[in-house]
């Protein structure tokens, strides 16, 4: 997949030769709502003998458009929407950057530079896509501005359980730690990457359950505090385990930072320095302040075996 980076005004020159089919949107999560958009734009191109591609836009219009609630976390940082976007065959991404010029565009100039000028053939978006200044082009207008250059395939909203499949749902169920119900609509478990950083060594010394103090680097959407089952893929390899994220508040009284902590079952591997993914399943119960430490030890055994119960069900079922 070959990644292109626009910016306003469009920087010249820039290939336009090859006819495309392209889905439109901000995409974060790239959620089963999302799938449903980029899949057809994929299929219509090969269809058609053309390439698919995405548009996406970074940051989040939020951050650009001051009476927008702030939005600076993210479901998929750039890096994972990339990785997405390619497994889903697409073959070019474009991301625009979203600043004040860009989002001062009429939305006829917005599909004369972004649209037409690419050589885009078929403009595939959800049915409530906007664009333009104060988003007045719509999957109603979009026709009429084509100049009927492109075709437009408007795909419909898709339900789960009688809700719409959207990021700001999804957004709402993993703050709250709900992240079995985030699944369904994600399409997949809830996702983040970091880094293995050294920690205080309790874990293993101290309570006798060693862990990996994971550091992620991108703004992710951080679940609930409390112990979660989780997995993590180390050097390629899944290995079951439960996750911690909080303040440690039977250690640290106050404004503590938040951490995230992994702890493997049959494992005893230095992982420090590596590059890992920690996938969220389960919340098991929420970040509790012990009276003393044996307490906590004794509910940590406890964890083990509700996470070791849960991960036997889930292999059951698959």
């Amino acid at each position: 997949m070959v990644i292109i980076h626009l910016t306003q005004p469009p920087e010249e020159p820039i290939d336009n030769a090859d006819e495309k089919v392209m889905a439109l949107g901000y995409f974060d999560g790239v959620h089963l709502g999302h799938q449903q958009v980029i899949k057809t734009a994929v299929n219509i191109a090969r269809s058609k003998g053309q390439k698919s591609a995405v548009m996406t836009f970074h940051p989040h219009p939020s951050v650009v458009l001051k009476k927008m609630t702030k939005r600076s976390d993210y479901l998929t940082p750039s890096e994972e929407k990339i990785k997405l976007m390619e497994e889903l065959g697409v073959d070019l991404l474009y991301v625009v950057h979203f600043d004040l010029a860009f989002s001062q565009l009429s939305s006829q100039t917005f599909i004369d530079q972004y649209i037409i000028r690419l050589n885009v053939r078929h403009v595939v978006a959800g049915f409530d896509f906007t664009y333009g200044r104060m988003a007045k082009g719509t999957m109603e207008t979009i026709e009429q501005e084509s100049r009927g250059v492109f075709a437009v395939t408007v795909v419909s909203k898709l339900t789960i359980n009688d809700q719409k499949v959207s990021t700001t749902q999804i957004r709402t169920l993993i703050f709250s730690g709900e992240l079995k119900e985030a699944q369904v609509y994600l399409g997949r478990p809830y996702r983040m990457t970091g880094t293995v950083v050294h920690g205080d060594q309790r874990g293993g010394a101290e309570l006798g359950f060693p862990t990996a103090n994971v550091r992620v680097d991108d703004a992710y959407v951080i679940p609930d505090q409390g112990i979660y089952a989780v997995r993590m893929n180390v050097e390629n390899t899944w290995i079951n385990g439960m996750g911690y994220i909080g303040d440690r508040p039977t250690f640290y009284k106050g404004a503590a930072s938040i951490v995230i902590e992994v702890h493997l079952f049959c494992f005893n591997q230095s992982i420090y320095g590596e590059i890992v993914q920690v996938e969220w399943y389960k919340k098991l119960r929420e970040d509790i302040d012990f009276k003393s430490v044996d307490s906590l030890i004794e509910q940590m055994h406890k964890d083990e075996q509700n996470a070791l119960a849960f991960f036997k069900e889930f292999q059951n079922e698959r």
